[in-house]
């Protein structure tokens, strides 16, 4: 079964009130991401010598319902097996990161804290070395400082060759975001515009308008 299948059975099962269309506007979402991401990732980069497995940590996850697509493509993009790659996702809402702990209960090694992304330093529980920090929707222009604290440690949180990968709802919100990271350290690799990013009734909003990858500078 396909990994789209799968993620489209447990959605359905995990979300039975859910209706119908959401469900597949979900699902296309979450298509347009894999392509996304492999859009701006280019050829397969294995593990160096000595590494084994991957590791990634997805910020402000909310329901995560990007846990298989990040997933498979650290895997694909490593040249891993997917049960070696590993996934722990943080919000600070908890009825969210119950969700999706339920979600993904039978799709692999994820993990869901509840826990403060501006705060991370706090929360060593988390470890470090992470091969991909995810931020999906950043939401830069609602809280500069906070945001700053969040792109700051993310950086903080990556390998020697790990990548910050974000997503952006917003043109304007996007721009700020890389000159934010930036400023902060992160490199910038590779930015692009979703052109079949789906519209939100917000003018200018859409899912996953922008991506971009980083590494850490230095």
């Amino acid at each position: 079964m396909s990994c789209a299948s799968t993620s489209k059975r447990l959605t359905k099962r995990l979300n039975p009130d859910m209706p119908k269309k959401i469900v597949s506007q979900t699902e296309e979402d979450i298509g347009r991401l894999r392509r996304l991401l492999h859009e701006i990732s280019g050829p397969a980069d294995p593990r160096p010598t000595g590494k084994s497995g991957g590791r990634i940590l997805d910020l402000a996850c909310g329901e995560c319902h990007e846990a298989v697509a990040l997933r498979d493509f650290l895997a694909e993009h490593r040249g891993l097996e997917t049960a070696d790659v590993s996934l722990l996702g943080l919000d600070v809402r908890a009825r969210e990161i119950a969700n999706a702990a339920r979600r993904c209960r039978e799709e692999g090694d994820f993990a869901f804290r509840v826990g403060d992304a501006t705060k991370l330093d706090t929360h060593r529980e988390l470890g470090d070395d992470f091969d991909l920090v995810f931020l999906r929707h950043q939401n830069y222009w609602n809280g500069e400082r906070a945001w700053d604290e969040i792109f700051s440690r993310a950086l903080g949180k990556l390998s020697d060759d790990g990548e910050l990968i974000i997503t952006s709802y917003f043109d304007r919100e996007h721009e700020l975001a890389l000159a934010a990271i930036q400023r902060l350290g992160g490199e910038l690799i590779r930015t692009e515009a979703n052109h079949a990013s789906r519209v939100l009734t917000t003018p200018g909003k859409s899912v996953d308008r922008h991506i971009a990858r980083f590494r850490r500078r230095g």
